[in-house]
């Protein structure tokens, strides 16, 4: 894929960046003035918010691996699942793997944040294959599919892929479809999914841990598939990576993770739900549907802005979800919405690292349950569940960035 390598360096460069921080890049200051002092180095994006009595905490994001782990070497002999089911290891070998869609034609196409890669799995002559389709793009985390046509969403702006299925070898040249996006890299990775209305639902993240955002960004937009008509569908949005539709109402429901450096246990992370156009759900005033901000809360009241339909555990970066669609798990699976928790960082205790089951209930909330844990042992974790998506046979995959691996996970009959 010669086409895309001038801008791998560019890509790596920029995933030390966003691992970091700025000052992990940037060159040495400029000599102070004589006799002054010199201006301390800014602290990376991930630090901001934290009151002076946590600027010495030990927590920090998990610098995440560039490099896939061979297969022998992820001892999936440890995810636990309920009696019935079973895990096995269905693909490795892609660094950083996160968001999945799936192809007419039963591809997996698998988005990266990090590495600048977008990678297709096949089935060919009965055996699993995994294959770069794209490489040196930025932050290309989100990918959707429609139409014959595989849509990437890097960092500013949306790339199409045409007639992909029948092109993996030589992949065609991307058209820009949509490119009205913020450069932030702040929660500027995206994922992306085409709704039952046709439109491709394209989230922008809070450029901050906690601020008040510019009127661009904390939102949930669509726009049609060739990039025209953008809405803006939900606000108050700080950082959503994973959302799909109700199978029976259509209603979007959408995962978001709550601000930083708040307490160990505050504020939880959502599952929201959207019941009309325009509705805001609370950030930066409203955390978890009743927490205000100690900053921009004040004086204010959660009232007003749309409360979680559940809670996700505190600081678990609630990541990709999927209502579960398909016909091989037990009857009782049908509609419920499966998460991927990728794990916390900003907790002494650890939290997430596995994959819940959500089950709405006819009156209050729904029902959170473990379904697949095993990643996290003790306080040592070796995998990071990142996103879901249900196969055509009803068997589930979850990918795992920190391995560069994609589990399935099976129901035997």
């Amino acid at each position: 894929m010669h086409r895309y390598q001038s801008r791998s360096w560019t890509a790596l460069v920029s995933a030390v960046v966003l691992i970091c921080g700025p000052a992990a890049v940037a060159q040495q200051p400029a000599p102070a003035a004589s006799g002054a002092p010199a201006a301390p180095p800014a602290p990376p994006s991930w630090a901001q918010g934290r009151s002076s009595a946590q600027d010495k905490s030990p927590l920090a994001p998990h610098n995440a691996p560039l490099t896939a782990k061979n297969a022998e070497e992820i001892p999936v002999d440890k995810i636990k699942v309920p009696d019935g089911f079973e895990v096995s290891l269905w693909a490795s070998g892609m660094p950083n793997a996160r968001s999945m869609t799936l192809g007419d034609k039963g591809t997996v196409f698998v988005g990266s944040r990090l590495v600048g890669r977008v990678y297709a799995v096949v089935e060919r002559d009965g055996k699993r294959e995994v294959k770069a389709i794209a490489q040196g793009l930025h932050r290309p985390n989100g990918v959707a599919f429609k139409d014959g046509a595989l849509y990437v969403a890097e960092l500013s702006r949306i790339l199409r892929y045409d007639d992909i299925e029948n092109r993996l070898d030589s992949p065609p040249e991307p058209k820009v479809v949509y490119a009205d996006l913020p450069k932030d890299e702040p929660h500027g990775w995206k994922f992306i999914a085409f709704g039952p209305d046709g439109m491709l639902y394209v989230p922008v993240g809070a450029p901050c841990n906690i601020c008040e955002p510019p009127d661009t960004h904390a939102q949930i937009r669509r726009i049609k598939p060739d990039g025209a008509g953008a809405e803006v569908v939900a606000r108050g949005v700080r950082n959503t990576v994973g959302f799909d539709w109700h199978p029976q109402t259509r209603e979007l429901w959408f995962t978001d993770n709550g601000r930083d450096w708040l307490t160990n246990m505050q504020p939880e992370e959502e599952l929201n739900r959207v019941t009309k156009t325009g509705q805001n759900f609370g950030f930066p005033v409203c955390h978890a549907g009743s927490i205000l901000d100690p900053e921009f809360g004040k004086g204010k009241s959660c009232e007003g802005h749309e409360p979680p339909a559940a809670l996700l555990g505190p600081h678990a970066a609630a990541l990709g979800m999927r209502f579960y669609t398909g016909g091989m798990f037990p009857a009782e699976y049908k509609d419920r919405i499966i998460v991927a928790r990728h794990g916390s960082w900003n907790r002494d205790v650890k939290e997430g690292f596995d994959v819940v089951q959500v089950t709405p209930q006819d009156k209050g909330a729904p029902l959170v349950e473990r379904f697949a844990h095993g990643w996290l042992e003790g306080d040592k974790f070796w995998g990071r569940p990142t996103d879901v998506q249900v196969l055509r046979d009803g068997s589930l995959l979850v990918s795992d960035d920190w391995n560069g691996a994609i589990y399935r996970i099976s129901h035997k009959k």
